[in-house]
């Protein structure tokens, strides 16, 4: 049975560690604040970037030359390109252990391809680096402070290499916010850009000529979806941190009840074994 002094010590511990743990959570809520407002303002952004592709693509869905720009070609999947986005830290719960295995997956379904990994992240990078994976660039920081221009340099690496017909297919893992204590594991295919064709077409006047707007929308299109799943993943890495350090701090919360419980029960029975010593002693005294 443990002394009362190793308890005392024991109750201490778990406190100092429910204080980080408090800490750690008024940290991430504070910081997911200002994430969440920028994918909030970065969506509609997004949604109408891919309205105006659909309509300028539909313009010239009968010009040839439109059918030209490299990141529309249609290839065979044998040559693929997965970016992974994981957090640079963990204390996240499953956040960077979901992308990991999603990624895993991923190269199992893939298997008849050359899957190369383009990894933003420290977790990921540490994790495919000691098992020798096939690594075309790791990024770690940029999660701290997504800036745009980071991104886009790693989104044009990826339109280089598609365009030069080193790789048939680019897509992006990460995972997508939905709420403080829900995030989705998105897969999304970059490139070749597919690009619908909308049930109602408008009827525009374009100048410049509509092939040269899609072919400046498209790399544009591209990046921005490199920048958006970056928010989305540095905003549901807060949220997830947040949640599993709210739930530390309320499992340290009911250890140190059990072991407050506990040493006051050690203490009883010492108190009682020395109450029955000095009766059991004054009994044979007398």
């Amino acid at each position: 049975m443990p002394s009362l002094i190793d308890i005392r010590r024991r109750i201490r511990s778990v406190k100092n560690t429910q204080q980080i743990t408090k800490a750690m959570k008024m940290v991430s809520a504070a910081k997911l604040r200002r994430a969440q407002d920028r994918v909030i303002a970065s969506r509609p952004y997004a949604a109408m970037l891919r309205k105006m592709l659909e309509n300028v693509a539909g313009a010239v869905a009968t010009d040839e030359q439109a059918g030209q720009n490299p990141l529309l070609a249609q290839r065979d999947e044998r040559r693929i390109l997965l970016v992974l986005i994981t957090g640079d830290k963990g204390l996240a719960g499953a956040f960077n252990g979901n992308l990991i295995k999603g990624a895993q997956k991923f190269m199992a379904e893939h298997g008849g391809a050359t899957v190369r990994l383009e990894l933003i992240g420290r977790k990921g990078r540490d994790f495919f680096r000691k098992r020798r994976a096939d690594i075309s660039g790791d990024h770690v920081g940029l999660a701290a402070k997504v800036v745009y221009g980071d991104l886009a340099a790693i989104a044009r690496k990826a339109m280089d290499l598609y365009s030069q017909e080193e790789i048939d297919a680019v897509y992006v893992l990460y995972n997508e916010f939905k709420s403080v204590v829900a995030q989705k594991l998105t897969l999304t295919k970059v490139l070749p850009v597919e690009v619908r064709e909308r049930a109602e077409r408008v009827d525009y006047i374009f100048e410049p000529p509509a092939v040269e707007i899609l072919n400046a929308l498209l790399p544009r299109y591209v990046e921005l979806e490199f920048y958006r799943a970056m928010l989305e993943s540095a905003a549901a890495e807060h949220a997830a941190r947040m949640t599993a350090m709210e739930a530390a701090t309320s499992n340290a919360g009911d250890m140190i009840d059990k072991l407050t419980l506990y040493m006051n029960r050690v203490r009883q029975a010492s108190i009682t074994k020395e109450i029955i010593e000095v009766v059991s002693g004054a009994a044979a005294a007398e």
